[in-house]
């Protein structure tokens, strides 16, 4: 029983960091589905991407493999069924039945950072597009020069309105939704890039993971990529110390060294004192 834990950790026979580990534990163990609300998902197909709004934390959009993107409302319920079981039905769906919406797989939705009154969707019908939330009507779109693998927008920027998109070519396209124009693209993948990353500290660092298996960073306001993350070439198994036996051995001869000074030095304090001791002794004798 967990209060048996407890006792343990008031008596002082529990460290604090087993006790935090046995805490999780039992949490994770008590993960169960909610029996009290229920989403009732219209996708037909495997929901690709999910994405809870970042101003209200309230809206949850998904796109599927059968083309279609959906906003649910995840504070206020549709229906109760049985009198208190919440059920979330979507309160937008876009398909391939819609005028605009996707022929093939919608690979990520993402919502536009400032307000939920836009959204993004990318797909593998080769385009991204821009929809308003209250009139389900796309803005705008980019069409793109293979399938599209993700999309990504800064959470935090204020001085532009960029999309990076990553597709089956090998460049990251960044899409202005200000201009309705691709601004420039960067290149350095040797294959598709599959997932694409704002940094949460600054506007303009970008992270990209592409199929080469690298993993690089981006200022867009420079050309070329200032840092890689080369897992492709990274060594696997067993890896060498990071000090060598050249280290070691100059580490030993340090030692051996400070020894023998401190031998020699210990000889001549010995011998020092021998000799003022003949001294003392022949001056007694005169």
């Amino acid at each position: 029983m967990w209060w048996e834990e407890v006792r343990r950790r008031e008596r002082g026979e529990l460290r604090p960091r087993r006790f935090e580990a046995l805490a999780r534990s039992r949490r994770a163990a008590s993960l169960a589905l909610s029996n009290r609300k229920e989403i009732a998902t219209p996708h037909l197909g495997a929901v690709n991407s999910l994405q809870v709004d970042l101003t209200e934390g309230r809206y949850l959009l998904s796109g599927a493999s059968d083309g279609s993107a959906a906003v649910f409302d995840l504070k206020d319920a549709t229906e109760y069924e049985a009198g208190f079981i919440a059920k979330h039905r979507s309160i937008l769906l876009v398909d391939r039945q819609h005028q605009h919406g996707h022929k093939f797989t919608v690979s990520k939705a993402i919502w536009y950072p400032v307000d939920t009154g836009l959204f993004v969707t990318a797909s593998f019908d080769n385009y991204v597009k821009v929809w308003d939330t209250n009139s389900s009507q796309v803005v705008m779109d980019f069409k793109m020069p293979g399938k599209v693998y993700s999309a990504a927008m800064s959470p935090i920027a204020t001085t532009h309105m960029l999309i990076a998109t990553g597709s089956a070519d090998v460049q990251v396209r960044l899409c202005d939704i200000a201009s309705g124009a691709f601004t420039h693209t960067l290149s350095g993948h040797l294959d598709g890039i599959m997932s694409l990353e704002w940094s949460t500290s600054s506007e303009w660092i970008l992270m990209s993971g592409g199929c080469d298996g690298a993993i690089r960073f981006w200022d867009i306001r420079r050309a070329g990529c200032f840092l890689v993350l080369d897992q492709l070439r990274s060594q696997l198994g067993r890896r060498p110390p990071i000090i060598d036996s050249t280290t070691d051995n100059h580490q030993k001869n340090l030692g051996r060294s400070s020894s023998s000074k401190s031998y020699s030095v210990q000889q001549r304090t010995g011998n020092h004192k021998k000799q003022s001791k003949a001294l003392r002794k022949s001056l007694t004798m005169d």
